[in-house]
């Protein structure tokens, strides 16, 4: 596998998983949007598609899309070390694509939302921001481009994104994907509906990262957008989807190398 296979397969594959796992927050959250309030339901099912066709996508770089699979994948030595910088790079440039997508699709929607009087009505006057004790550091739309938890807990939201990575990356290393994700096209189905579950049964107290580039890279661009009355990116939370991740992946590679 080349260089330029791994750059081009996961900057696009990661940009098309972004698009469409946060197109549909998007969709569900923004006023004006035909699917405005459609729920939990619709996220999960919409995360679990991305995955399917960010996966099928990035084949020729293997489909990891996701810095905490190639961390796992190369604690188990289906991944060249080497490689990791490169394929991480990638998945981060891929991200940010794919949230400035997400803006540019939704951009009607963003204006109304962020301008709507109700919202307006809750700004502090003085900084120009959503009332912080309603949303500490985190902005009406945030959720469209990044994770936050219900309960602000750092030992319960951290043990939460390390069970649920965990949990998807034994599931891939246990199908023997030593290349990645885009290997079979079963394999790739099994996958996606596995991020479907840990939606469903672990993803109500974070929002279920899972994956830091998913978080990291649309945090940013929710930082760098020219969005009216958007908040805070809530950066003194941003540590644990990037962290929490990464541990769980390493967990179920030493899992994986012990008992399978």
């Amino acid at each position: 596998m080349s260089s330029s296979d791994i750059f081009i397969g996961e900057t696009i594959g990661t940009a098309v998983l972004i698009l469409l796992g946060g197109g549909v927050c998007a969709a569900v959250t923004l006023k004006r949007s035909k699917a405005l309030n459609a729920g939990w339901l619709a996220i999960t099912f919409g995360w679990g598609f991305a995955v399917l066709t960010g996966a099928y996508i990035a084949k020729p770089s293997g489909a990891h899309l996701n810095p905490a699979v190639t961390i796992g994948l190369a604690i188990d030595g289906g991944t060249k070390w080497s490689d990791v910088p490169l394929y991480i790079g990638s998945q981060m440039l891929g991200a940010m694509i794919g949230a400035t997508l997400v803006w540019i699709t939704y951009y009607g929607q963003f204006q109304a939302h962020l301008t709507d009087p109700e919202l307006v009505a809750t700004l502090n006057p003085k900084e120009g921001m959503v009332d912080q004790t309603a949303t500490p550091q985190a902005g009406p739309v945030l959720g469209i481009f990044s994770t936050g938890p219900e309960i602000r807990n750092v030992v319960q939201n951290l043990a939460t994104e390390i069970i649920g990575t965990a949990v998807l990356v034994l599931a891939i290393l246990t199908q023997g994907l030593t290349e990645g994700l885009a290997v079979s096209g079963t394999g790739v189905l099994m996958t996606a509906f596995v991020v479907v579950g840990i939606g469903l049964s672990l993803g109500g107290p974070t929002g279920y990262a899972i994956n830091p580039a998913r978080d990291l890279g649309p945090r940013i661009v929710h930082a760098l957008l020219p969005l009216p009355n958007k908040g805070g990116s809530d950066w003194s939370y941003a540590w644990i989807p990037v962290v929490g991740p990464l541990a769980g992946a390493a967990l179920a590679a030493g899992i994986h190398k012990l008992a399978f």
